[in-house]
């Protein structure tokens, strides 16, 4: 059975008794007619339910188990996808991959984290929490696309970079720091999709790019609502006012003008239909990459330099 939320109580309930219904032997007309109702029913509150996500419901929806991960999209959305690894410096960083990919013989390069589907992948992958090997890899790709003006793919789904003692000692903001620089220099266009949790400067290494896109429940903050509540509240228990505070959802962030687009997501959340969903992502790619045909890199550059030098300007008080 699929895996329900807290706030989607009255669905388990209702999916319980259609469950039950199904494994009866009676399959006569009565039982058939009970099952449509139920149905109907399931599907008119998924709708009621998700009509009015509060910000701290739209961070369970993002963070769900059962959400689609990196792998999964890329395999779905892309012809080909050829992995490569390692920052030719210290390691190679399971949590940020990437790659040579190709959607209908256009080439892309693509880099996103990847939190891992079981507990196997998500340990080994640090729940998609980078060390800075992983940002080093990820401008050692940015450079590679550069290089051959190939247009850069970035999927984000981070709760931050991982704040650990290692990572520190091996130069973990610096290396955040460098990835933004760097991804303003590419001479290529980059088109960012924010998938899931977008979470702090381990977000932004991988989000600066020439379009920044969000999926209607996902979110994109500076710090996660649990830590800014034990900050500014002492308690993680306001983390519901904390997500609300922090302007987090993609509707938010549309209106602030920190994101380009959101693509809507099935009813229910990405995780009930994945197929649907890396489908809207496919024609977003392929459409804002027409924008950039036969646009310079010098171009491209400037225009990724003026979004976000300008970003915020109307908010500062003289």
């Amino acid at each position: 059975m699929q895996n329900f939320l807290d706030f989607e109580k009255p669905l388990l309930e209702i999916r319980s008794k259609i469950e039950e219904l199904r494994h009866l032997k009676d399959t006569s007309e009565n039982i058939a007619n009970e099952l449509t109702i139920l149905q109907e029913k399931f599907d008119k509150t998924l709708d009621e339910i998700y009509e009015k996500l509060t910000p701290m419901q739209k961070v369970k929806v993002c963070r769900h188990q059962d959400r689609p991960k990196f792998d999964e999209i890329v395999k779905t959305i892309f012809d080909k996808f050829e992995v490569i690894c390692g920052d030719r410096l210290f390691s190679d960083d399971a949590s940020i991959k990437g790659g040579l990919a190709k959607i209908d013989n256009k080439n892309f390069l693509v880099v996103g984290n990847d939190k891992g589907i079981d507990i196997d992948t998500r340990v080994k992958n640090n729940f998609g929490m980078a060390k800075p090997e992983g940002y080093r890899k990820a401008q050692r790709l940015f450079n590679l696309a550069s290089k051959f003006k190939i247009p850069v793919v970035t999927f984000i789904d981070t709760p931050g970079a991982f704040p650990g003692v290692e990572a520190e000692d091996r130069g973990q903001s610096e290396a955040i720091a460098s990835s933004i620089k760097c991804s303003i220099n590419v001479q290529s266009p980059i088109f960012s999709f924010i998938i899931g949790e977008g979470g702090s400067g381990g977000a932004v290494a991988l989000a600066t790019g020439n379009r920044v896109i969000m999926l209607e429940h996902a979110i994109y903050s500076v710090i996660s609502p649990e830590g800014c509540a034990s900050i500014l509240w002492r308690s993680a228990s306001e983390s519901e006012k904390a997500a609300e505070s922090l302007k987090l959802t993609a509707q938010d962030l549309l209106n602030l003008e920190v994101i380009d687009e959101i693509i809507k997501e099935p009813r229910g959340g990405a995780h009930r239909d994945v197929l649907g969903t890396c489908s809207k992502i496919k024609d977003c790619i392929l459409r804002i990459n027409q924008d950039f045909d036969g646009v310079s890199p010098e171009k491209i550059i400037s225009q990724r330099e003026e979004k976000y030098l300008t970003m915020g300007k109307e908010f500062l008080v003289n």
